[in-house]
């Protein structure tokens, strides 16, 4: 009773023209909502694909409860909860690039698949957080590695051998397949925009009065929950399809 009397205390608190507090208080709720949604909807599917929308839950679950870790550092320090929220990323962002094996699987997609997009995504957020915290004054060159890192991943999943198995599946894989890779291209595109507001370089000055945190956040709600609503809605077509045939 103590810890909701505390949070209502502290949403009364909010300044109208707080949009970091906004965001993280309405990005911690819709992503818990997704998450009871997600994990609700398991039995709605055959059983290949319950593994998928049980990892889109997860995705939103992690998102949601560092959300509210990092809104209440927000509300008790005003400053950016970077360390909470790299660590948010590095249990979600891998799980993200898990479920473009899973949703290959049908085409023949092997764990190595799975381990390579892992290992880069790793790669791309540890540099960045080396950047953003630990030397702020190199952050151009870890956000440069981390921004290669980022690439790979896109020349993989548009090109590369994650191309290949979505045109061999074909149909709601491939389809799905494509929307998740415009989710990484251009949703993923918002976090350097984030991270260039956050640390210096040749960039500074070019986001002055936009904040970084409002950035992420915005960023992290489309892509963790478009990400899940894109693999329900390939569970729910191809659960359709098999009942019809």
């Amino acid at each position: 009773m103590k810890t909701f009397t505390m949070t209502f205390s502290a949403i009364a608190q909010m300044a109208t023209d707080d949009y970091v507090g906004f965001t993280f208080f309405v990005g911690s709720m819709a992503m818990m909502a997704a998450s009871a949604f997600f994990f609700l909807s398991m039995n709605d599917f055959d059983r290949k694909w319950k593994t998928s929308i049980l990892v889109s839950g997860l995705i939103t679950f992690i998102a949601a409860v560092h959300y509210f870790y990092m809104r209440g550092y927000w509300e008790d320090y005003s400053e950016s909860p970077t360390f909470f929220r790299y660590v948010d990323w590095v249990l979600t962002v891998p799980l993200m690039c898990v479920e473009f094996y899973l949703i290959l699987r049908v085409a023949g997609a092997k764990r190595s698949l799975m381990w390579r997009l892992i290992f880069l995504s790793v790669v791309m957020l540890v540099t960045g957080y080396i950047g953003e915290t630990i030397y702020r004054d190199q952050a151009q060159i870890w956000g440069l590695i981390s921004g290669i890192a980022y690439f790979v991943i896109v020349y993989d999943i548009w090109l590369g051998s994650a191309k290949k198995l979505a045109t061999s599946a074909g149909g709601h894989v491939l389809k799905a397949h494509k929307t998740l890779c415009w989710f990484v291209l251009v949703g993923w595109a918002i976090y350097p925009l984030g991270y260039m507001a956050g640390t210096p370089g040749f960039y500074s000055g070019w986001f002055d009065g936009l904040s970084m945190d409002v950035i992420y956040n915005i960023g992290d709600a489309i892509n963790k929950i478009g990400f899940g609503l894109v693999v329900y809605n390939l569970a729910i077509m191809s659960t359709e399809n098999k009942k019809t045939v």
